[in-house]
């Protein structure tokens, strides 16, 4: 028998054969802040379906059963991946039954093995037995698992008497039919949008006048990809809009320090971008694209006043800083809408040092897609929380959809890419592509790296300099960590410090992987944002030593310690992050009903662009539920004391027409990320805002210190405008 004919069982008859399986974790019981996806099942814990892999015995070894977790590697961020995109999971065994391996014959010891469905490599795992065995590291997105009995524990290869096996869950992704390919011939029964037009959906005071020569066309299509003939045919059920005018030339982005007590006039506008040499009509703060680094002092007070020259209503979110409530930028709970050509004055103070940002909240789909976004640093008083660099760079990082006549069109009444949120086929840095940056060698460069983009997580790395991460959101790692990559969803943001020793070019690249949902296989992605030009000439203030040295903020480290009791705490609010769809045309349904036998823990790149395209606001809501009360989205009002820490869960579901990451934000406020998939955190920042990878569940201790009536939503601006946000009380 070949190795091949040892994993060809049927699906069916390996699930008919499932054996339920208890087994207590190594060293204690599961308890409710401790959930593991091979953990008997609780109300809302981490996704079983993605991450617990049920074992199936071969034929002849009755009694004998086992699981196998895709854990969690603890790490500063919430998905562990390596430079080359790949995600990895830390293998944990448990088996129950296993007889001395001597009853089957001539055999001394149990290996577990993994292998791709190719099976052109088996990668040993280790030795096993009954109980919890911790094995190794896997980076591999479809793979078998075996345990086989073996003559010496030390074989390289597997033996053919193998006891249990197992497939992860993308081995369940493969191409429709022909069947299903035939549904994709499918006459669209209501026009191209598979669905009339609803009524009622408000417009946001988007005033300009219909422009008839504008009109939906089609999306790019990402490289490698085949659509169905259905959905080519697929149009957003809203009308296209895209601004227009006479407007100035873009600027630069500019540098503005602000000291205590002065007062910074900030204005949204219309302006024309050059990208690639091409022009487009685009959103500004005070005419520059980024809007201007500000730059304050920590403990200081400033005053914004803001007009607003663009022809609909918007709004200034100062994201991330805890300022008090009313002026936090959010219409609805803490100011009105600012009508066209009208002002509002923001007061702002600035308790944490750090690096932030500010943009709209009113159509963040719309209005930060079109460029309506900048940085704000928060210096400390004196000296530097980080260890010295030679130099610091900034890097606003975002993604632009155009097609070959410009910008793709956006949604007027509602937004379109509901579904998965719009991403860009141009990668931006600072508002531009190409981005460069020349360093001698041996320099240590700060990066402030924020992820301004609609939809996109980034997965950053760059090849040939050394990366230290060494602070996010709010505040600094307490223990400084190497990186090979940066997993930023959007929103967050990361300080990195990294060294270039070597002279060359030196890329800034995303390497990710994508899913083709038609053909059910994962392809490789590298876009390159930029490259910084190392000299040969070396630097004259050589920082090798303290870049080598790991420093520990032993400041932040002592703040944080006052929050360890309560970080033991069980969990007291439960967050579910799920979906409901209507009048979706029936081929976005149908083709979706099929996907949904797996979901990628990151949704890296828009590999589903027709569908995702034509899904728009009217036809999907995204929903944060509380599961206690049933209520949903702006329903949920939670209460909490100032002073008092809770210990929320946020629990992506699995089982939902399409599951993806949501980088869930609260306003005012910061938390720590205590657990991922019951996988302690070691290493505790503060932050405003987590990803929470799909089918995941992931703790955090919110620390509701800023009293008012605040916002959590969802930052993948579509979702947002999708309805997946609620509303708190800090008291």
């Amino acid at each position: 028998m070949t190795l091949l004919n040892l994993f060809n069982l049927s699906r069916e008859r390996a699930e008919a054969r499932l054996l339920v399986l208890t087994v207590i974790a190594a060293g204690a019981a599961s308890t409710a802040s401790a959930q593991r996806p091979c953990d008997p099942p609780t109300a809302w814990g981490p996704s079983r379906d993605l991450y617990c892999i049920e074992l199936v015995p071969a034929p002849g070894m009755d009694g004998v059963s086992g699981r196998l977790e895709l854990g969690h590697i603890p790490g500063p961020f919430t998905v562990a991946a390596g430079a080359d995109g790949r995600l990895r999971y830390q293998l944990t065994l448990r088996a129950i039954g296993l007889p001395p391996p001597e009853r089957l014959g001539d055999y001394r010891s149990y290996v577990a093995w993994v292998a791709p469905p190719t099976l052109d490599s088996v990668i040993r795992q280790g030795v096993v037995r009954n109980g919890s065995t911790a094995l190794g590291v896997v980076s591999l997105e479809k793979f078998t698992f075996l345990i086989t009995a073996e003559r010496d524990a030390r074989a390289r290869e597997p033996s053919r008497k193998v006891v249990l096996r197992g497939q992860s869950a993308a081995t369940r992704l493969f191409p429709p039919d022909l069947t299903q390919f035939s549904l994709g011939s499918m006459h669209q029964p209501n026009g191209p949008a598979g669905g009339a037009a609803q009524q009622g959906h408000q417009s946001h005071g988007m005033a300009e006048p219909a422009d008839s020569a504008l009109h939906w066309t089609t999306v790019p299509m990402p490289p490698g990809l085949t659509m169905l003939p259905a959905e080519m045919a697929l149009r957003p059920s809203v009308e296209a809009w895209l601004p227009s005018g006479d407007a100035p030339a873009v600027q630069a982005s500019g540098r503005v320090k602000l000291r205590d007590g002065d007062t910074l006039r900030l204005e949204a506008g219309l302006v024309q971008a050059n990208l690639l040499g091409r022009s487009y009509s685009m959103f500004a703060f005070n005419g520059q694209h980024p809007g201007p680094l500000l730059e304050v002092t920590r403990g200081s007070r400033v005053t914004v006043l803001f007009r607003n020259r663009l022809s609909q209503p918007s709004s200034v979110h100062w994201h991330g800083i805890r300022l008090d409530n009313p002026n936090d930028g959010t219409p609805g709970l803490t100011q009105a809408e600012v009508p066209p050509g009208k002002e509002f004055v923001y007061r702002l103070r600035f308790p944490d040092d750090g690096i932030y940002w500010y943009h709209p909240h009113v159509r963040e789909d719309l209005q930060q897609e079109l460029g309506l976004y900048g940085n704000l640093l928060v210096r400390p008083a004196e000296g530097s929380p980080y260890g010295p660099v030679n130099r610091e760079a900034f890097l606003l990082l975002d993604d632009l959809l155009v097609d070959d006549t410009g910008l793709v069109p956006l949604g007027r009444e509602s937004p379109t890419h509901a579904l998965m949120g719009r991403f860009g086929n141009v990668l931006l840095v600072n508002g531009e592509p190409r981005y460069r940056l020349t360093v001698r060698r041996g320099e240590v460069v700060r990066f402030y790296l924020t992820n301004a983009a609609n939809a996109r997580t980034l997965n950053l790395s760059l090849p040939g300099a050394r990366l230290k991460l060494v602070a996010s959101d709010v505040g600094s790692f307490e223990q400084e960590q190497w990186v090979e990559s940066v997993v930023i969803a959007p929103a967050e943001r990361y300080v990195v410090h990294a060294r270039f020793e070597r002279p060359g070019a030196v890329p800034l690249v995303n390497r990710v992987r994508g899913l083709d949902h038609l053909y059910g296989r994962f392809l490789q992605q590298t876009d390159t944002l930029g490259l910084v030009e190392v000299l040969p000439r070396r630097t004259d203030r050589d920082l090798s030593a303290s870049f080598g040295a790991m420093r520990r903020d032993s400041t932040g480290s002592a703040e944080i310690e006052r929050y360890r009791r309560a970080a033991e705490s069980a969990v007291r609010k439960t967050l579910v992050l799920t979906l409901e769809t209507r009048d979706l045309p029936p081929i976005t349904r149908r083709l979706m009903q099929l996907d949904s036998i797996y979901f990628a823990p990151v949704e890296w790149s828009g590999t589903m662009p027709m569908m995702n395209w034509a899904s728009t606001g009217r036809q999907v809501r995204w929903v944060l539920k509380d599961p206690e009360s049933g209520r949903e989205n702006m329903d949920v009002d939670w209460r909490f004391h100032s002073g008092t820490p809770v210990r929320i869960r946020l629990v992506n579901e699995r089982q939902n027409l399409h599951a993806m990451q949501h980088p869930i934000h609260f306003h005012g406020q910061r938390f720590l990320i205590l657990a991922v998939n019951g996988v302690a955190n070691r290493d505790l920042v503060w932050k405003d805002t987590v990803l929470v990878p799909a089918g995941s569940a992931v703790d955090i201790l919110l620390d509701p210190s800023n009293p008012g009536r605040w916002m959590a939503h969802c930052h993948i601006a579509e979702h947002l405008s999708s309805g997946m946000m609620l509303s708190f009380t800090v008291e």
